[in-house]
């Protein structure tokens, strides 16, 4: 009787404090494992992004057929501006567009713009260098002040508003946002698939090189500037269009697909 009731006196007492300990044990396992797993896949994640810009230096930007970073150009404040002229684009003696002075291919373009009033620029990409302005081989993600600049009126179906492909296909659902506001967004091109992602949602999805893409382009102004336009190249330079209104950009980035 004496050794079943000191048995039974170890099963009631210690038996659950032995399998507490091995729970607590299994689950600490758990959290340190997934913890490992998340740091580790936000490093990963966060070493894939090329900076194109850090904030201070316009290292890697040069003007659009120059060797050299324009005077229109200014770095302030955490982003690259372009100085308003007045003028449209035959605005400042040394002015014009930028490029970043490496082509990419397949990729995830990452930035904030904003603008002022009344203002209008663009974003370019697969650009070439090879005629008097990068709008003439790229296409291009719209800048816009969609409630002052005429532009937002002309075109077909707001085809020329902020987030649009220019001139080709609107933004839907349009959502930029007011002058003076910062606006994310996001480019990405892989094997001829384009999306334009703006404030946290996709608003243009195309497909370069296809019948339809070839019918967009034949009803839009690009034919009668470059009767080539369509045969957009898969590689090509990042651009920042000087349209003669101040607009700002930073936080640039991109990660090769």
């Amino acid at each position: 009787m004496k050794k079943i009731s000191a048995l039974v006196i170890f099963s009631l007492v210690f038996m659950p404090l032995i399998s507490s300990c091995k729970e607590n044990n299994e689950k600490n396992k758990e959290t340190i494992e997934v913890e490992e797993e998340t740091v580790d896949a936000t490093a990963d994640d966060t070493a894939d992004w090329i900076v194109l810009f850090d904030g201070t230096s316009s290292d890697g930007w040069r003007g659009y057929k120059k060797d050299h970073f324009p005077e229109a150009w200014k770095i302030e404040d955490g982003a690259i501006r372009c100085l308003g002229s007045g003028r449209g684009e035959a605005g400042h003696k040394d002015g014009g567009d930028i490029i970043y002075d490496k082509k990419f291919k397949n990729f995830t373009l990452s930035l904030e713009w904003k603008i002022s009033e009344g203002g209008n620029s663009g974003i370019f990409y697969l650009g070439q260098e090879d005629l008097d302005y990068i709008w003439k081989t790229a296409p291009e993600m719209q800048v816009l002040d969609n409630d002052k600049h005429p532009d937002a009126k002309l075109g077909v179906d707001g085809n020329r508003q902020a987030g649009s492909l220019y001139d080709l296909i609107p933004a839907k659902p349009q959502n930029a946002k007011p002058v003076g506001e910062w606006n994310q967004v996001e480019i990405t091109v892989y094997n001829g698939t384009v999306v334009h992602k703006q404030n946290g949602v996709n608003v243009v999805e195309y497909h370069l090189w296809t019948p339809e893409w070839n019918s967009l382009v034949a009803g839009s102004k690009f034919p009668a500037l470059n009767e080539n336009w369509a045969d957009v190249a898969n590689e090509g330079y990042i651009g920042l269009q000087d349209h003669g209104d101040d607009v700002w950009f930073r936080n640039i980035k991109i990660k090769e697909l």
